[in-house]
């Protein structure tokens, strides 16, 4: 298998997410969070949006930042003209390949889509650039006419090409198939660029990676259009802990950039979002309680510190008696079984009825109730 690399779109597709807008010295941030970690290559933005765009890729590009970084364009002469402009040392140049968005977007035909890429790639590898040729919609396109348009890419000099499953309409195996296709037929590095519309954008760009392709275009905490893209964080984890690739990444610094990126699209993040929410690593049932007591491995596949998160256990409805101990053995107090399950009988009470999880308050003042009780019925 190649070696994997990810490509981070936060700055474009990202900043689509409908309501979200980055101000300049937050693109600027982000970029450097986005090095910290590692990235391979950041798609800063789209310079033909004009000045403003421009003036902050130009200052990215000036980051002295280790990731290449990216331009987005349209297929043609100009966009491309733009990005050179903004000192970029790679392109990623757009157009559509399936017949409902030739000829209902583009008003156009399968040979008039091919010769207008060819043009496009070919101008951006004579002023040296890096070109990812994108195919937009690639998920519906025809597969032998999206064979014909690879192939012409990688002779009008394409270093890439990337597979847009720009309305999120596939699922792993077909997502696998489609690129093991490609890869069958055309020697090229594949990019996957996943959308979550079904919830699959994760799984689709692993499916992907496991197909051959060896670019993962995602966004942190899977901002993009309508339900977003691929995450950052979970493609990252995904390849380390369920493909088994050992990765360079910093993981250590996913939390920070993925709560900055949070606040900056006012987009906050959920206790329960995978990899980097809050509470993932908070257990109550009893008996995933009872299994992180004696070894957090029986039921977590990551190590929460490695993240900079906490691991818990809750004391609330769903609790067991080991969890009960465990908590109250942090006071010093130790209680043998029947008290352990005259507690568990309050502790499910209390927090049915209050509709929620016991704080250590709450906890030991059960606690001392259950002591009282029985004081008092040893007296009678």
């Amino acid at each position: 298998m190649a070696e994997i690399k990810i490509l981070d779109t936060t700055l474009r597709d990202g900043e689509q997410t409908a309501g979200v807008v980055f101000a300049n010295e937050e693109k600027l941030f982000i970029a450097k969070l986005l090095d910290e970690v590692g990235i391979d290559q950041i798609e800063a933005g789209i310079p033909v949006m004009g000045e403003d765009e421009k003036n902050i890729i130009k200052k990215i590009v000036k980051s002295n930042l280790k990731a290449s970084i990216m331009g987005w364009n349209r297929a043609v002469i100009a966009d491309i003209q733009e990005s050179i402009d903004c000192g970029v040392d790679a392109v990623a140049i757009s157009i559509s390949t399936s017949d409902i968005q030739i000829k209902h977007k583009l008003n156009s035909t399968r040979e008039r889509v091919i010769e207008q890429m060819v043009k496009a790639a070919e101008y951006a590898k004579k002023n040296g650039l890096y070109v990812s040729v994108n195919g937009e919609d690639a998920s519906r396109g025809d597969e032998e006419f999206l064979l014909r348009f690879v192939k012409a890419a990688k002779a009008a000099g394409a270093d890439r090409f990337r597979f847009c499953d720009t309305v999120g309409i596939l699922n792993p195996m077909t997502t696998y198939d489609k690129i093991k296709k490609i890869k069958d037929h055309v020697d090229i590095d594949i990019e996957m660029h996943t959308h979550n519309d079904l919830g699959m954008a994760t799984a689709n760009a692993i499916a992907g990676a496991m197909a051959g392709a060896n670019y993962m275009g995602v966004t942190v905490n899977g901002l993009g259009e309508r339900a977003g893209n691929a995450s950052l964080e979970e493609v990252i984890m995904a390849i380390r802990t369920s493909m088994g690739v050992e990765t360079a990444y910093n993981i250590g610094k996913l939390k920070d950039l993925c709560q900055y990126v949070a606040k900056a699209s006012n987009r906050y993040i959920p206790g329960w979002k995978a990899i980097v929410g809050d509470s993932i690593f908070h257990h109550e049932s009893g008996i995933h309680a009872d299994g992180i007591i004696k070894n957090p491995s029986t039921y977590e596949i990551i190590n929460p510190d490695e993240l900079g998160l906490d691991r818990r256990i809750i004391i609330g409805k769903h609790s067991g008696t080991a969890a009960l101990k465990n908590r109250l053995a942090l006071y010093n107090i130790f209680i043998d079984v029947s008290t352990s399950y005259l507690l568990l009988d309050k502790v499910r009470t209390t927090s049915t009825a209050i509709k929620r999880a016991l704080t250590d308050i709450e906890l030991l003042s059960l606690y001392k109730d259950v002591i009282n009780e029985a004081s008092i019925s040893m007296e009678a």
